[in-house]
């Protein structure tokens, strides 16, 4: 039998991930990186990073990808960092939204930073000393 909350799931997220992505073209985000993390955390499934030119570039990609979010119906969990503007976040549920002026994007690297974490099985087998 199939499950299909799973296929449910996997169509909501993709529909979110083509939403967010669009709202980030319309108003030309830069350097645009898609990150599956699905198998190295419990928190998100996706995380997308991508630059903003200035504060006001990040805050206004940020705010359309809110604003796109909400003409579905999907309330974000959580936004953070809009005050600064140099890093905002935008909680989405299964797909968290990252959006950083380039300085801030090098100074956290957070594509390296997800891509040298072990998955959970890899971590279960290092914490386990094999």
């Amino acid at each position: 039998m199939p499950n299909h909350s799973l296929n449910t799931a996997t169509l909501k997220t993709d529909s979110l991930k083509t939403l967010v992505l669009d709202a980030l073209d319309d108003l030309k985000a830069k350097d645009v990186a898609l990150l599956d993390v699905s198998r190295l955390t419990s928190v998100t499934d996706l995380m997308v990073v991508a630059s903003g030119t200035s504060t006001r570039h990040v805050a206004a990609l940020a705010n359309n990808v809110v604003e796109r979010v909400k003409a579905e119906g999907i309330q974000p969990l959580g936004v953070e960092g809009e005050a600064g503007a140099d890093w905002v976040l935008v909680d989405l549920g299964d797909l968290v939204v990252h959006v950083m002026l380039p300085e801030t994007r090098a100074l956290y690297d957070l594509e390296r930073l997800w891509a040298d974490l072990p998955s959970d099985s890899e971590g279960r087998q290092e914490s386990h000393g094999t």
